[in-house]
This record gives structure tokens, C-alpha cells and sequence, in this order.
């Protein structure tokens, strides 16, 4: 049965970093290209980051390029998002999923990219 648990969200201060995990039962993250998607209160879920199985290309959104990393790790069936430099509207809740394509359309990676493989998400929050 495939399963997507995430974890490691929590509170943190604007300029502030935190690293997600995404742990995959199920599946193999080394098969399929991954990405990070955000719920952000009142908005779309908007795809951020996600990692091809070609090469680890990865494609991040405009608004997170240069501050989030997404990262595979084939050896522990896991995928992880560092975040750096955290703003007040990184708040959201935060969902790994396979995408495909891993590629970026009017600046962001499109919900439709995303498999319905949807787990509970861990959520963000970046406030002083």
C-alpha cells in the first residue's frame, strides 16, 4: 500500500530555515520523479520544488528558487525539502507527492502534475 508521511514542520521566524522529510512506503522515490506542493491558507495548492529521476534535474518555483533544496535519498526511500531564508508566506501545509512531468508552467509546478498519492501533509508556520 503506498503511503507518503511527512514531518518536520513546525513554528519558525522569518529568515529562518527548516528541513521536511518525506518517507515512502509503497513506492520508490528512485522510480519516480517527486515534488513538494503547499497549501497555503486560502489559496491553491501550488507545486514548489520537485526532483526527475533523469540525472536528479530538479525545478523549483519562482518563489522558492534560491531558497528552498529538494533532495532524494534512494538509499533510505526518503525525500526531503531545506528551506532557507523562510518569509511569512511560506506559511502552509506541505505534501510530497510523485509529479510528472517534474517541470514548471507559469512559474510554478501545476496541481495537475501531481499523482493523486496525497499524504496528511506537516505544516509551516513562519511568524515572529
Amino acid at each position: 500500500q503506498l503511503q507518503l508521511v511527512e514531518s518536520g514542520g513546525g513554528l519558525v521566524q522569518p529568515g529562518g530555515s527548516l528541513r521536511l522529510s518525506c518517507a515512502a512506503t509503497g513506492l520508490s522515490v528512485n522510480h519516480y520523479a517527486m515534488g513538494w506542493f503547499r497549501q497555503a491558507p486560502g489559496k491553491e495548492r501550488e507545486g514548489l520544488a520537485c526532483i526527475s529521476t533523469v540525472g536528479n534535474r530538479t525545478v523549483y518555483a519562482d518563489s522558492v528558487e534560491g531558497r528552498f533544496t529538494i533532495i532524494r535519498d534512494s538509499a533510505k526511500n526518503m525525500v526531503y525539502l531545506e528551506m532557507n531564508s523562510l518569509k511569512q508566506e511560506d506559511t502552509g501545509l506541505y505534501f510530497c507527492v510523485p509529479t510528472d512531468p517534474c517541470a514548471k508552467k507559469g512559474g510554478s509546478i501545476p496541481r495537475l502534475y501531481a499523482l493523486n498519492y496525497w499524504g496528511k501533509g506537516t505544516p509551516v508556520n513562519v511568524s515572529s
